[in-house]
């Protein structure tokens, strides 16, 4: 059975747990793997992107290379993609060369397109709608710093995003309580909360972000303005009483972390003061999604835990 890796509303906690475990353990020992014969050699991971990116390119070229394994940069525009050939077909022939795909696209129809019709692990590195293995790092991280998900508060503020959907579909799983902040034109989809707390997810939504972040163990933003929005103005005005001021932190558990996927922009959903303070993990995030795409390229393959 091909593995994909597309939502982390797909899986059960055991396996991304597994994942993650797997990720620590890569972590602790990358120095030492780097002399050693990776689990992948000999494989090859296409890498297709549709938007811009640091982190995901970065990370995942890196992390097959970690694991032995080869990768191919591509572009939509330079693909035939570019010139009506359909992601169906696209996917047929991919699975003929490589071993496996990562696409970071806006459109997540593509993605499920191309794993229905792919015969070797597609993972979604990004679409407009979910971001999984951003907050797989995320939970790396936080069990890092904290030691586990399970009984805490993560308190999300500002606009709803690709990151906070999947951190919604995180919540069921990991344990912990989720409240999320955000006027209610930048609210996430109900039927998004609906279906995690149908799971049991324990999710709040609310309009007020000191409500949110009261005694919260982690807490979460994103930019305003994202990929395709065209409303910046507009999202600037309304999410200005939202940022992570050191104010708003202050109210947080006095032990609580701040986090943000990144590219952030200081002076607008954060504030300087946060993002370089002493609570903010914002680089050990970003470093875990090295280890995490390790995980998720093994899990993949069936080498988790090798």
């Amino acid at each position: 059975m091909v593995r994909h890796f597309l939502d982390i509303s797909d899986f059960s906690r055991s396996t991304l747990q597994g994942i993650i475990d797997d990720s620590i353990q890569r972590k602790a020992i990358a120095r030492e793997a780097r002399l050693a014969p990776g689990p992948l050699a000999g494989r090859t991971l296409a890498m297709i992107f549709d938007s811009p990116s640091t982190r995901t390119r970065i990370s995942f070229d890196l992390a097959m290379r970690a694991l032995g394994g080869d990768t191919i940069m591509l572009t939509g525009a330079e693909m035939q993609l570019g010139r009506g050939e359909t992601i169906a077909d696209t996917a047929r022939v991919l699975s003929r060369y490589v071993d496996a795909i990562m696409i970071r696209t806006l459109d997540a129809a593509k993605v499920e397109e191309l794993a229905a019709n792919a015969t070797i692990p597609v993972i979604n590195g990004l679409t407009r709608r979910s971001h999984p293995c951003q907050v797989l790092a995320d939970l790396m991280t936080m069990i890092e710093r904290q030691g586990s998900t399970d009984g805490k508060t993560v308190a999300w503020t500002g606009s709803s995003s690709n990151v906070l959907v999947s951190w919604i579909h995180a919540a069921p799983r990991f344990g912990f309580r989720l409240k999320i902040a955000a006027p209610a034109e930048y609210a996430p989809d109900q039927d998004i909360i609906d279906r995690a707390r149908s799971e049991g997810g324990e999710i709040e939504l609310g309009d007020d972000p000191e409500e949110a972040v009261r005694g919260a163990n982690c807490v979460v933003t994103d930019t305003w303005v994202s990929m395709g929005d065209t409303d910046g103005e507009r999202r600037h005005n309304v999410l200005k009483p939202y940022q992570v001021s050191s104010r708003l932190m202050a109210l947080a558990d006095r032990d609580a972390i701040f986090m943000h996927c990144l590219p952030a922009h200081r002076g607008d959903e954060v504030e300087g003061a946060v993002m370089d303070g002493p609570q903010s993990v914002v680089w050990d995030e970003a470093e875990n999604r090295l280890h995490v795409q390790k995980g998720i390229l093994a899990w993949c393959f069936g080498e988790a835990g090798a």
